[in-house]
């Protein structure tokens, strides 16, 4: 018999509206995994039980009084979803990751935090991240390293690898994530799960931690596609003040309806070469892309080899913006001492880019997306771009971790994940699908990418994707 957290959000969500499962029981089941499994997984900095109660108990009261009444309640109501401790729930700790800023607590929420408690959400607590989010992976001075659920010894890539561990071990049913350089999709490959980076504007990042260089966005982790759309319609939405808005669905749509939609006849580009030069791609990752373009040509798509010229200048880029974001978070001055090497080092480098170079990088981004737009992906060019999510398959906790030689581990994280930043240079959308395991086991996630504002478009073809080749049934060793 299945138990509560075998089921998908939505299934959780079904069972709330109909009275057969309680979101107390449903909230103390996971509460009973993470007590039971979180000092293995690490995926949890800050635990919200006391919040968690109240808000079940709520969830169920008001979800008996809409049967009484006939009344829909929104599509996640009663249903656990974590939030990242790089995003503000008020009054509850918020350290983003950083020992400087151990003790310190929201004192509001973020738009998307608000737009969780709304749907009738349930917070079990925030999920761990590395130091600011700036590494690929998550390790930091205030907990355990965020682990995959495959193989403990082994890391659930960042920035979001605690949202990674608790979903795909079960500690919640999908969660809240954000990706700046990659960090919904490396911990989705890593975890054997469905992450999607929005387009730019889809989800605010307001009301206080606008990101104007536009890299990052909130977006959802789940175990299936369905539930991963549906936590997007939940997150998404414009607000007042924000620097960039996402061209809106049609009225009435939803990106949980484009799940059961066929995504038609697409025509593909296959990107297995990194387009950065002097980086090997692993066999297991040039493998799997070679059985995903295949599977697409049996599904009926065109599927056609892309190669782009390496190019050195996205990456020079990307590092002088990422330096400033790095310099840019404020720390109290006796909190200095207490950060990462990587953090310090990145902080340095950020604090000596010009004003004239920083614009210059952000200028550089806007040209690349424009011949993206224009080059690729115009209308009758490439619908979607495959390629692996990373340059390698997982990696033991403190592979990429180099506190002697920061230098060298800001190089090495950028030689694993070659693929990712550059949908959030352009804003494109992009999604990892977890459509492969190698020989040891270990989930390889694909990449695709979409033309700006067309997350339906990759909604549509990773649920025909889903349907040809189901991952959801799979389970960790830690489970």
């Amino acid at each position: 018999m299945a138990e509560l957290h075998d089921l998908t959000a939505l299934e959780q969500a079904a069972g709330i509206r109909s009275g057969a499962i309680s979101p107390v029981e449903l909230t103390e089941h996971y509460l009973a995994r993470i007590d039971r499994l979180d000092d293995t997984l690490g995926a949890f900095l800050t635990r919200t039980p006391e919040i968690a109660r109240k808000q079940a108990a709520d969830a169920e009261s008001e979800a008996a009084a809409a049967r009484r009444e006939g009344r829909e309640l929104p599509p996640l109501h009663g249903v656990p979803v974590p939030v990242k401790d790089l995003n503000q729930v008020a009054g509850v700790r918020y350290t983003m990751g950083s020992r400087a800023l151990a003790e310190n607590v929201a004192a509001v929420d973020d738009h998307v935090a608000a737009k969780l408690r709304e749907a009738g959400t349930i917070l079990l607590g925030k999920t761990n991240t590395p130091e600011f989010g700036l590494p690929c992976y998550t390790e930091n001075g205030l907990g355990p390293a965020a682990r995959t659920p495959w193989n403990a010894e082994y890391g659930a890539g960042g920035s979001s690898g605690g949202a990674g561990a608790a979903v795909a071990g079960g500690l919640a049913p999908v969660a809240h994530a954000s990706d700046g350089g990659g960090s919904i999709r490396i911990p989705a490959s890593l975890c054997g799960l469905y992450g999607i980076k929005p387009s730019r504007g889809r989800i605010s990042s307001g009301p206080l931690l606008y990101d104007v260089t536009g890299l990052s966005t909130s977006g959802p982790l789940a175990r299936t596609v369905a539930d991963a759309a549906t936590l997007l319609d939940v997150m998404a939405g414009a607000m007042p003040g924000d620097p960039y808005v996402a061209p809106s669905l049609p009225p009435g749509e939803t990106f949980a309806a484009h799940a059961v939609r066929d995504p038609g006849r697409l025509r593909i580009a296959v990107l297995a070469d990194a387009p950065i030069p002097g980086i090997e791609v692993h066999p297991d990752c040039r493998t799997a892309t070679a059985e995903t373009s295949a599977l697409l040509t049996g599904l009926g798509h065109d599927v056609e080899e892309l190669t782009l010229p390496a190019d050195i200048s996205i990456l020079y880029a990307f590092t002088r913006v990422w330096s400033v974001i790095a310099a840019n978070h404020p720390v109290p001055p006796e909190g200095e001492e207490l950060l990462m090497p990587l953090t310090r080092y990145l902080r340095k480098r950020g604090a000596e880019v010009s004003g004239m170079d920083f614009a210059g990088a952000l200028y550089a981004f806007r040209v690349l997306g424009r011949t993206i737009a224009d080059g690729l992906m115009p209308p009758g060019g490439y619908d979607v771009i495959l390629s692996p999510t990373l340059a390698g398959p997982p990696l033991p906790v403190g592979a990429l971790r180099n506190d002697a030689d920061p230098q060298a581990e800001f190089a090495a994280i950028g030689t694993y994940t070659p693929f990712t930043a550059l949908y959030n240079a352009t804003g494109q959308p992009a999604v990892s699908v977890p459509l492969h395991w190698n020989a040891a086991g270990l989930p390889i996630g694909m990449m695709f990418g979409g033309r700006y504002g067309e997350e339906a478009t990759l909604i549509a073809l990773s649920a025909q994707l889903e349907q040809a080749r189901p991952w959801a049934a799979r389970r960790p060793p830690v489970w």
